[in-house]
């Protein structure tokens, strides 16, 4: 069995992973800004199943708080086998109207978060010659959707990342896997910001809405724990892993379109973009 360190466990994707993990029957630590009190449902779900989760105080975007964190993970346990860099924010609205810190507070974490979580343990696994970095992207890494720049962007980033980090580690047998949820119930659409009144722009609420219609028929989050569970035992050498059951859908309805039609597909009125999302994606939207 395995040592694994989830980041952001605190609730959804990184909540489920850990447990999930953990009923694998690997040892887990799950890691958050503040266990002591973002920590409290994985704990009781820990008690009651009788589960090996450990926890640490980790924020990945301090370099002091990761080099801590990881090195009391390895001074409890040895060895670090599998990193799920997890740990991320959903921010969004038009270009034109963020400022810059929206922009570097979404890299910080979605990206230079998970530098700093990889970096910490790449030496170790080079030398051992084995390992695993499954790194959380989402569909939003392949194409990337009106009003979503901050988002997206750093998606695009970490899956960039990802392949150059695969191509680097094949060489020492350390896989490097990146996961790739559709819309997935958890807290991030409920932290994500509304878009303003006096907004210029329609794609924000119609992202909203597009969103909310998605999650009356909510996918649990531990559908990608399972996955990730699932890929932690198997082996697998495959880099990308499109997770839930909008995911693949998704990626190919982007890829039906030239770069010119996708840029020219919101680009109609809020009657016609109702008329379409109920179309192709059967949902029950209405502005």
């Amino acid at each position: 069995m395995a040592i694994a360190v989830i980041t952001g466990s605190s609730s959804g994707i990184g909540l489920a992973t850990a447990v999930s993990l953990a009923r694998a029957g690997h040892t887990v630590y799950a890691t958050m800004r503040n266990p002591e009190a973002g920590g409290e449902e994985l704990r009781g779900i820990a008690e009651r199943e009788g589960l090996p989760l450990r926890y640490a105080a980790l924020d990945v975007n301090s370099d002091d708080s990761v080099r801590e964190a990881f090195d009391q993970i390895v001074s409890e346990s040895g060895q670090i086998d599998v990193l799920v860099n997890n740990a991320g924010i959903g921010l969004g609205g038009a270009v034109e109207e963020l400022p810059l810190d929206v922009f570097r507070a979404s890299m910080e974490t979605n990206y230079f978060g998970a530098i700093r979580c990889i970096q910490a343990v790449v030496p170790a696994m080079r030398e051992r010659r084995s390992g695993c970095i499954v790194n959380i992207s989402s569909v939003a890494g392949r194409f990337s959707g009106a009003p979503q720049a901050p988002y997206t962007a750093s998606k695009f980033a970490l899956e960039a990342l990802s392949e150059c980090l695969a191509q680097e580690m094949k060489t020492f047998g350390v896989r490097v896997l990146i996961v790739e949820p559709g819309v997935i119930s958890t807290p991030i659409f409920s932290k994500m910001q509304q878009p303003p009144s006096s907004t210029k722009y329609p794609h924000s609420r119609r992202l909203t809405e597009l969103f909310r219609a998605s999650l009356e028929r909510p996918v649990s989050p531990y559908i990608v724990g399972e996955k990730i569970s699932n890929i932690v035992r198997n082996g697998t050498w495959q880099l990308r892993h499109p997770v839930g059951p909008d995911a693949a859908a998704l990626l190919a309805w982007r890829a039906s379109m030239t770069d010119e039609q996708w840029v020219a597909s919101t680009d109609i009125t809020d009657d016609e973009w109702v008329a379409y999302v109920r179309q192709v994606f059967g949902l029950n939207v209405s502005l």
